[in-house]
């Protein structure tokens, strides 16, 4: 579904920030990218969503990302943003949903369907009209992960989608999540929400995979995340993983 050869970007040349990256997510797969900051994780998400261009190849369902084809890969593609403020720009629930099916064509009663079927999926069917402004803070990451999921994309992208929520808003985005059949990518600082929702992992580190494996095994290794400046999943620590 999302492949990248060896890859390579500067924001100023003689200083890359990816560094000849190669790897492949298959259709249908849940993948965490990991690092400490600054390690290329949001660079990774803009270049494959064709917002920079760096030099080698990427690939998405076997189409290039290039300036030719980014209307089509950006259909493949649903990106939900750290900071849904970002995200959601109409004035009601229902209008942003609404905006992305109507610009691709569909007529408003497809758009419609589409979007009903998407709240009442998620169990949001009382959001449609509210308006944004008046909604918290765990009900609008719900409502921009909805307002992607109408797009019907192939495969979901996210960043830090558990960032700043209290516990029982962060519960319900991870059930999300992990009920998503579309091939997901998701960057976090969250390694609990990583462990709970995806089946491999990318560690990287200053623009470089340093570790590509099951995440269940990434995430137990102590000495691994910790020569990265990061730390063992809190549901894991305790003496109970590491080596």
């Amino acid at each position: 579904m999302i492949e990248f050869q060896h890859v390579n970007f500067a924001y100023e040349p003689g200083r890359p920030v990816i560094a000849d990256l190669s790897f492949r997510i298959e259709d249908g797969e849940a993948v965490g990218l990991i690092g400490a900051n600054g390690a290329g994780k949001s660079t990774v998400m803009k270049l494959l969503l064709g917002l920079l261009q760096g030099e080698g190849k990427i690939l998405v369902d076997g189409r290039p990302v290039n300036r030719d084809s980014l209307g089509e890969i950006r259909r493949k593609l649903g990106f939900v943003l750290q900071n849904s403020d970002n995200q959601m720009f109409m004035p009601t629930v229902y209008e942003d949903m609404m905006f992305a099916p109507l610009n691709y064509g569909l007529s408003r009663e497809e758009a419609e369907r589409r979007v009903d079927g998407v709240l009442e999926r998620l169990g949001l069917t009382e959001l449609k009209h509210r308006h944004n402004h008046r909604i918290s803070g765990g009900e609008k990451r719900m409502a921009a992960i909805a307002t992607i999921l109408a797009m019907e994309p192939e495969a979901v992208l996210m960043d830090e989608p558990t960032s700043a929520l209290d516990p029982y808003n962060r519960r319900i985005v991870i059930n999300t999540i992990r009920s998503l059949p579309q091939t997901k990518l998701i960057t976090s600082h969250d390694l609990d929400m990583i462990l709970d929702t995806c089946q491999r992992v990318i560690l990287m580190s200053k623009g470089e995979i340093v570790a590509d494996g099951p995440a269940g095994v990434i995430l137990r290794d102590r000495a691994l995340l910790e020569a990265q400046r990061m730390e063992l999943p809190l549901s894991l620590s305790g003496g109970q993983a590491g080596r």
